[in-house]
């Protein structure tokens, strides 16, 4: 859990749960498996690994933060928005379908906040969902980080009702383009991988897509080019930073 946070698209994370499986290309030079296996050895990743439950005192947070909500709003003039989770997937299948109850009934509790629910597993998502729908205070993501993984899933991410739905880019890893219809999205976030062996993403791969969000009407997001070194990063194009938001109104 984290008040605030360096990722750029969120206020605040909170991590119900650590731990998690690879699935994709996207997945292969995993950060949270870099922290919490190999570095600090909290959990193993993999199918068939226990994921371990977060303490009781983090799963205050969001009560904490929904409580003083109104202070929240005031100073940035909007609502805190908390991605779930950084270190794991929501609809992961080695997760006990209680805790994803629990996890549920803390975002209907909690309504006054925004939940960046982001997932590699789209395809889960109408079966582990609650009966009656994803609580209206979530935000649905999926990661797709090439052509063919959009062409797979971003008609499972549309079949969804959720008040806002996203993709995550990142890290990009080819190109995805091609007259695409994005009308039932509501934002996109591209971004190039960083960190040790970072795979390189091309400027024509972020233009391509942005183009095609601009003609949607779909917000865009740009948040890093990434690569190996420290320094390396930033998030602007053409000198200045591309950083819209979805219209929640």
């Amino acid at each position: 859990m984290a008040e605030t946070t360096g990722i750029a698209w969120t206020d605040s994370t909170f991590n119900p749960w650590i731990g998690c499986t690879k699935v994709g290309p996207g997945c292969d030079n995993c950060y949270a498996e870099a922290l919490m296996e190999k570095r600090w050895h909290r959990v193993q990743w993999g199918s068939g690994r226990a994921r371990q439950k977060t303490s009781a005192s983090n799963w205050q947070a969001p009560l904490h933060w929904e409580k003083h909500h109104e202070d929240f709003a005031l100073a940035h003039g909007r609502r805190r928005r908390v991605f779930c989770a950084s270190l794991a997937d929501v609809f992961d299948n080695e997760v006990p379908p209680q805790w994803r109850g629990e996890l549920w009934a803390l975002m209907k509790s909690t309504p006054h906040l925004d939940w960046l629910v982001l997932t590699k597993r789209v395809g889960n998502v109408q079966s582990m969902a609650p009966a009656e729908g994803l609580p209206p205070n979530v935000w649905l993501g999926a990661t797709m980080v090439n052509q063919a993984e959009y062409d797979r899933d971003v008609r499972k991410l549309l079949a969804v009702d959720a008040s806002v739905r996203f993709l995550s880019v990142e890290p990009m890893l080819g190109p995805i383009h091609g007259g695409l219809d994005l009308h039932g999205l509501d934002w996109v976030i591209v971004g190039g991988e960083s960190g040790r062996g970072a795979r390189p993403i091309h400027r024509e791969w972020i233009d391509s897509l942005r183009r095609e969000c601009d003609a949607a009407g779909v917000a865009f997001f740009f948040k890093q080019w990434g690569g190996e070194s420290a320094t390396a990063g930033g998030c602007s194009l053409d000198g200045a930073e591309v950083k819209q938001w979805p219209c929640t109104a």
